[in-house]
């Protein structure tokens, strides 16, 4: 039988969420150093990010060589949240959760919603808070004091401060924290300017995707190493509890029925029930071999023409995947493939167009205007998409993917490029940010991916400004609500749907099977044009 230690070894997911007591305290710079030791330790390293990021998730998966996923409790629920982390969790040494601003900053300053703190409380994870200890000593325990004293629940395990001005400035915030707070202080790192992870400025994904911050994670690792008790963190990582979905806590329930079963005494034959069970056994062996490999041919065969049939069935959505079209959540694309599509993947500033079996395009954000360029003069991208259009195809595009499907884009430079033309507007960039924020879009009107009324979460994150020729008549594609209250947002011509809001799928599942139903709908209607 499974013991109760067992069953918990079995389930257990060591973990830790660094966090920091507001931007710019140096998680990233935590994490990503002590992604990077414990990766060359030889642990399997699982990364995550907090909220809605593109950019961190990106840098630990440089780091790690594995996927990083966002976990979010408001965009999606805290069941959706759990099932995330066990899924990209199982299997791995070890899990690193990158916080989002402070440890309490969300969607919501009356509660923790949308906060690191929230999603520590939804996986039951322990904290490890980033201090920034510049010009301070004692006063440290005092703001370490505060974040216990907030949420007492929540188990803040221990800290790592950082920007020291030398050892001995870590020994006197070390000793305060310790002596107030009663948990330990695990490591430190030195006030290095070059240490800090470059601003999120726009080219800054394909400089990671080019290598050109390696160095960068190879320091922050190194400094890791020097200042900071790895064995504590594990410890205190392998001290999280079990985390159990529904479905895990079934496996368990079928476990425990299994070895009850087999506790169970079994009755033994007699010697001439033994006897006759053998002349029976010799007499059917045989037949019962040849029936078996029978069904086995006959299930094989099934399951071929099954699977064949089931891969002519899905509907092709082309999703553009390259430096400047690389935001998009992980989750999306596997709740497309779950409704029943099939992804492929191709690159416009690599001078590739819509692959020819598409039955939908997928144009996400990332940094379209740096390469407006590549993209103004990839004729097969741009001619593609407004033929796709004129064929009422179902194109969906955000943030970045809207920029490409204006007239133009006026880089900051001042300089002008043509783009798809489909929207009806210009795209002009600027220095300052246009938006930054949760969002929840309503559909205005009935679309490929959303009836009217319906509801999606995202996010809005530009630097951005879309100008239509005539604004009295827009077709909207959404009302978002923000923390600025409500405003009309988006382009929707029914099989065309485009705005700057990224939406996370996970928060409406039905949307992803509407979007493929449509798929498929415009598949079967090409085949009958063929016929």
């Amino acid at each position: 039988m499974m013991t109760i230690a067992e069953q918990h070894a079995k389930h257990a997911r060591p973990r830790l969420i660094i966090a920091g007591t507001g931007s710019g305290a140096g998680k990233t710079t935590v994490t990503l150093g002590l992604m990077k030791a414990l990766d060359e330790r030889g642990l399997r390293v699982q990364g995550f990010k907090c909220g809605p990021d593109y950019i961190d998730p990106t840098y630990h998966t440089a780091v790690t060589g594995r996927p990083s996923r966002n976990l979010d409790a408001w965009m999606t629920s805290p069941e959706y949240v759990r099932n995330t982390f066990v899924q990209a969790a199982d299997g791995q040494d070890i899990s690193i959760i990158e916080g989002v601003m402070g440890l309490y900053d969300g969607k919501d300053p009356l509660s923790n919603t949308g906060s690191t703190a929230e999603i520590a409380t939804v996986t039951q994870t322990p904290v490890i808070l980033v201090v920034d200890v510049r010009s301070m000593a004692r006063s440290a325990a005092a703001i370490v004091l505060g974040f216990q004293q907030l949420e007492p629940e929540l188990n803040i395990a221990g800290v790592i401060v950082n920007r020291c001005g030398s050892s001995g400035h870590y020994q006197i915030v070390k000793k305060a924290i310790e002596q107030m707070c009663d948990i330990p202080v695990v490591g430190w790192l030195k006030r290095e300017e070059d240490m800090s992870i470059p601003e999120r400025h726009l080219g800054l994904v394909p400089a990671i995707e080019r290598g050109e911050l390696d160095p960068l994670f190879q320091r922050a690792a190194d400094a890791l190493r020097e200042g900071t008790d790895l064995d504590l963190l594990l410890k205190i990582a392998g001290k999280a509890p079990p985390l159990e979905t529904r479905s895990l806590v079934y496996e368990l329930e079928e476990q425990q029925l299994s070895d009850d079963e087999q506790r169970s005494e079994p009755k033994h034959p007699s010697e001439q029930e033994r006897s006759q069970q053998n002349q029976q056994s010799e007499q059917s062996q045989q037949d019962q071999k040849d029936q078996q490999e029978k069904n086995e041919h006959q299930e094989h065969q099934e399951r071929l023409s099954d699977q064949q049939q089931h891969a002519q069935a899905r509907p092709v959505i082309a999703v553009a995947r390259d430096a400047a079209f690389n935001f998009y959540y992980p989750d999306n694309l596997e709740l497309l493939e779950e409704a029943g599509a099939q992804l492929t993947y191709f690159s416009p500033i690599a001078g590739e167009g819509i692959p020819a079996d598409a039955d939908s395009i997928y144009l996400g954000g990332g940094f379209p205007e740096e390469f407006a360029e590549a993209i103004a003069t990839n004729r097969l991208f741009l001619e593609g998409l407004r033929e796709a259009a004129c064929q009422h195809m179902p194109l969906f595009a955000e943030c970045g993917g809207y920029m490409v499907l204006a007239e133009s884009l006026t880089d900051r430079q001042g300089v002008t490029f043509n783009m798809a033309g489909i929207v009806p507007a210009h795209v002009q960039m600027q220095t300052k940010r246009a938006a930054l924020g949760y969002r929840e879009a309503s559909a205005v009107q009935d679309s490929f991916l959303l009836e009217k009324g319906d509801t999606l979460r995202g996010h809005e994150f530009h630097y951005s400004t879309m100008t239509y020729h005539d604004t009295d008549t827009i077709p909207y594609a959404y009302e978002t609500k923000g923390m600025r209250g409500l405003k009309s947002e988006g382009y929707n011509s029914g099989h065309i749907l485009a705005g700057y809001t990224h939406v996370h799928l996970g928060s409406n599942p039905g949307a992803a099977h509407r979007w493929v139903e449509h798929c498929r709908m415009y598949r079967q209607s090409k085949q009958k044009e063929v016929e």
